[in-house]
């Protein structure tokens, strides 16, 4: 009997990733042995992230880093560093706006639910481009030179959602960007693995980049990192701590806040409800480093293990087809026959209602095509998936 089966929620098997929504991914024992060993201590919390800054600009190749409350965390506390700098009353001031740099710059084809944290901290979004190649009427998207049309007095920053299809190029938007002297925020939360994003996105040229720390990387699943300039980190890390004490009481370590730039000390800030104990800290800095050093190849060899054990369990099913899809990130493909008794939302819904609970890629499902992944299945989950297809599907 579990923790959850006492207070009365029910466990699931998670195939579709380390989505929010489904909880996040598995966190690793020696990830839970350390945040356990985190709460047995106390700390001023300004000296930690001091610490983590540390770790993270050691595994990104950034000036200096912080722990967030998830990646969309990151997003407002970054937009909120682009638009108050170090100055204490406009950090007062947020989401009041006026008379400040309040208008931050994307894409039209990135624009998504997430970019809401940015809207938080008070700017407003200035939309460039026509995403003809997303809507079918075209090939093209956004150029570097609408950005560079786009900058104004009030321009903030630009905030980029990385992404193998995003346009235009990163590298373009940068040139355009420090052409301009404007700040860019690279939103990567979900571009892990390979490992090698942690260093590319800053090795480019983006000024802060923000990752989930609840996915690929392991941590808990409240987490998240921003890194980057060492000035807009300590912009981001003032408007997120407490800092309810005497300015001649408060020390906080230079590494990460140069408290001879402030002109005094800054209220609670916009941030603040965005608060990251101490716990999750050592959990992601421990989940960060046991990610670097695995391989690539290592955890890809892992998870495509799950799902060649769902495919062996799952065998030949009478009323769908079903594939392996190698790569980055393994899955396991059933394409519903057409004709079938369930469409695939409600072939989704039969997995979730199920006894196990499954839960599946459904992007695709109004195709009929369903996905499996294998980054947060434990031991004997590869196996119950294929019994549950095989009941569903013959």
């Amino acid at each position: 009997m579990s923790i959850y089966d006492d207070i009365g929620a029910r466990t699931i098997i998670n195939a579709k990733g380390p989505s929010t929504r489904v909880s996040g991914g598995l966190i690793a024992p020696e990830v839970m042995a350390a945040m356990k060993e985190a709460g047995e201590h106390c700390v001023d919390m300004a000296e930690l992230q001091a610490a983590a800054s540390g770790v993270i600009a050691e595994a990104t190749g950034a000036e200096a880093g912080i722990v967030t409350a998830g990646a969309a965390a990151g997003i407002l506390l970054g937009t909120a560093a682009c638009v108050a700098g170090l100055d204490p009353s406009k950090m007062a001031r947020l989401p009041d706006t006026r008379g400040m740099k309040n208008e931050v710059i994307m894409v039209r084809s990135q624009r998504n639910f997430y970019d809401h944290a940015a809207r938080t901290a008070g700017v407003r979004i200035v939309e460039v481009g026509l995403p003809d190649r997303v809507a079918g009427a075209g090939v093209r998207d956004a150029e570097p030179w609408e950005i560079a049309d786009a900058v104004t007095a009030s321009t903030a920053a630009v905030l980029y959602v990385a992404g193998g299809n995003a346009r235009p190029p990163l590298e373009d938007v940068v040139r355009v960007a420090h052409t301009h002297q404007i700040p860019l925020i690279v939103d990567a939360a979900g571009q892990l693995p390979p490992v090698s994003n942690l260093r590319r996105f800053i090795g480019t040229g983006a000024d802060l980049v923000t990752f989930s720390g609840g996915k690929a990387i392991g941590g808990p699943q409240g987490s998240g990192i921003l890194c980057g300039r060492r000035d807009l980190i300590m912009s981001a890390v003032l408007q997120n701590l407490d800092l309810d004490i005497a300015w001649e009481q408060w020390t906080p370590p230079e590494s990460l806040i140069d408290k001879h730039r402030l002109a005094g000390l800054p209220p609670h800030g916009i941030g603040r409800s965005c608060k990251v104990g101490k716990e999750t800290i050592v959990g992601l800095l421990v989940a960060l480093r046991r990610f670097v050093a695995e391989s690539d190849q290592t955890r890809q060899a892992r998870w495509l293990g799950h799902i060649q054990r769902m495919a062996a369990a799952t065998g030949t099913l009478r009323h769908a087809t079903a594939v392996v899809r190698e790569g980055g990130s393994p899955k396991f493909v059933v394409t519903l026959d057409p004709g079938f008794r369930m469409g695939g939302q409600e072939f989704c819904v039969a997995l979730q209602n199920g006894n196990p609970g499954v839960y599946c890629d459904s992007s695709q499902a109004a195709a009929g095509v369903i996905g499996f992944s294998a980054s947060c299945l434990r031991e004997g989950d590869a196996e119950a998936i294929g019994r549950r297809l095989r009941e569903l599907l013959g």
